[in-house]
């Protein structure tokens, strides 16, 4: 990337990202919860006791939930958490006091699945079916095992922002994508870690595109024929700051890379 195009890129961030409002309603997905509120809660597990629930998820991350920084610490929530796809990216601490095996220290999970029925069914309910990996690591030294068998715990939670040391916002071309169909996977968002909206725009055009989510982190536009490079505007859902990326899908792009941004979330 040349200084100019990242000279560009800085402005875009600093300058039309914070003046233009994407038009999404912030307020239809209010948080059930604000940094540094502990409430209550409950969990379960699931994949193996040291697994990382199951590869992927609703959120589409694939096997990047086994490898840092995600590390397996991730979460299945319930509806109240994932939020048709939306919640996607959340970080929260968990962490059990009521059980004797508990440790009480906090745990950061991601959301990467969804937990649609059974135990965490029920309007507003709150629940995290966590991974093995992070499960155990609630409990005191050498009782996970235990802890593991105790089925539903009680919990206390809470929203922190998402911190990936060393990380930009990547974008994944999904597998199929054309000029006519442009699908992006969209990764590593620090802070919210969420996202309510995301727009495209054009090699040589001032109009931004809306892209429509598709399932889980998933965003597309199904339109065409589209004329890279490609600049990428994103929205949090939780606190509505915006973000651009530009020209970070090049001219020659190809469906199933990723493609790295000079930008994330402060």
């Amino acid at each position: 990337m040349t200084i100019l195009s990242l000279a560009y890129e800085v402005a875009c961030l600093m300058f039309i990202c914070s003046e233009i409002a994407l038009g999404v309603n912030i307020n239809q997905y209010k948080l059930v919860e604000e940094e540094g509120d502990w409430q209550p809660a409950t969990a379960t597990w699931y994949g193996s006791p040291n697994g990382d629930g199951s590869e992927g998820g609703a959120c589409g991350y694939g096997s990047l939930v086994k490898q840092i920084p995600f590390q397996s610490k991730i979460a299945a929530g319930s509806p109240a958490l994932f939020k048709d796809g939306k919640g996607c990216g959340a970080c929260y601490q968990v962490k059990c006091t009521e059980n004797s095996l508990c440790s009480q220290n906090a745990v950061t999970v991601v959301i990467t699945d969804e937990c649609p029925g059974g135990i965490c069914s029920g309007s507003g309910k709150i629940h995290f079916d966590l991974s093995g990996t992070s499960f155990s690591d609630m409990a005191s030294p050498g009782t996970s095992s235990h802890l593991l068998n105790a089925g539903v715990v009680s919990i206390l939670f809470q929203r922190v922002p998402c911190e990936y040391p060393g990380k930009n916002i990547a974008f994944h071309v999904n597998e199929g994508a054309t000029e006519y169909w442009f699908a992006v996977l969209i990764e590593y968002e620090d802070g919210d870690g969420d996202l309510g909206a995301v727009d495209l725009k054009q090699a040589n055009s001032d109009t931004w595109q809306g892209m429509q989510q598709t399932w889980g982190a998933n965003w597309c536009l199904n339109t065409g024929p589209l004329q890279a490079p490609f600049s990428i505007r994103l929205q949090s859902l939780s606190t509505g700051r915006t973000l651009c990326a530009n020209n970070v899908i090049p001219q020659n792009w190809q469906a199933s890379a990723t493609y790295r941004s000079l930008v994330n979330y402060d």
